[in-house]
């Protein structure tokens, strides 16, 4: 066993939720356990995939079965299980920390196509690819920014990928939508976390206010020229925000987060498709809780 794969603990969470194969006859030469250990070794070190080592299988069944899974949807559908698994076991703290991250793109990606959204076959196989890739110019070369919402034990709930010229505040509304928690049982699925903390970038009133729809507690500090352009009004001004700087000190887990997800070679800053971005299996070690401490996306 090498020193990153799958232990057989590890391996019993994960393989109920492995789809059947519906063909019969002799079984196939490669264990899926196997081949998952290859992708996670690749993910893990961020080697091309013709240099996975042999002890993993053929280098091209471990691709094939990782583009096959990605395409169909699989690796999401497994994500999501485990989510809710470690959900009904108290291991995710609906406390919510919402940050970005700038990746840089590989020099690969200067082949994306430009008209993304017109590709027969995105490179996400199930989704729709976007006119950018989620690719953005800058002054050295192609970024991608990670947009993420992370819990408090620092698993990430939700990913958006943008172009790395993008700014924060535009996107907390989308990352907070795409949180979704299906339950183990009947009831419908969880969307809205008790908290949200996130820094000075989305202080903004849309923010504030889609917040207050929903019935979201925050913790988010105002910015200084917004805090004197209200003194110079007054009592027309309102009061402030309420701001408790104590708690605030718990958005470290979504900076812990983003080092998770950073600390494997092939993270979002290799590719040129966002949705392939997101829907990677970036964990190095699934947790025995039933989710992941890496990923998530995406």
């Amino acid at each position: 066993m090498g020193r990153g794969d799958l232990t057989d603990e590890q391996w019993a969470v994960l393989e109920p939720l492995l789809p059947k194969g519906a063909r019969t006859g002799r079984p196939p030469v490669r264990p899926r356990r196997q081949l998952i250990d290859g992708m996670r070794f690749r993910v893990r070190t961020g080697v091309p995939w013709r240099d996975v080592p042999v002890e993993y299988g053929p280098w091209d069944r471990v691709y094939d079965l990782f583009r096959r899974w990605q395409r169909n949807g699989t690796w999401q559908r497994i994500l999501t299980r485990l989510q809710s698994l470690a959900d009904a076991k108290g291991a995710i703290v609906w406390d919510l920390s919402a940050d970005s991250t700038v990746c840089r793109a590989h020099q690969h990606a200067a082949g994306a196509r430009k008209e993304g959204h017109l590709q027969k076959e995105p490179p996400a196989g199930i989704f729709t690819e976007p006119l950018d890739h989620g690719l953005g110019r800058s002054r050295g070369g192609f970024t991608t920014k990670l947009h993420l919402a992370v819990e408090q034990r620092q698993k990430p709930m939700s990913i958006v990928v943008t172009a790395g010229q993008r700014g924060d505040s535009p996107q907390f509304e989308p990352v907070l939508e795409k949180v979704r928690m299906p339950r183990i049982g009947p009831g419908r699925p969880r969307v809205r976390p008790d908290r949200v903390r996130a820094d000075k970038a989305y202080a903004s009133r849309r923010n504030r206010a889609y917040l207050r729809r929903r019935g979201i507690r925050c913790t988010i500090p105002d910015k200084a020229d917004q805090a004197r352009n209200r003194q110079k009004l007054g009592s027309r001004g309102g009061r402030p925000p309420y701001f408790d700087p104590v708690d605030y000190r718990e958005r470290h887990a979504v900076e812990c987060g983003i080092n998770r997800i950073e600390r494997h070679r092939l993270s979002p800053r290799g590719t040129t498709s966002w949705q392939s971005a997101t829907r990677r299996p970036f964990s190095s070690r699934p947790s025995t809780n039933g989710c992941d401490q890496g990923l998530q996306s995406p």
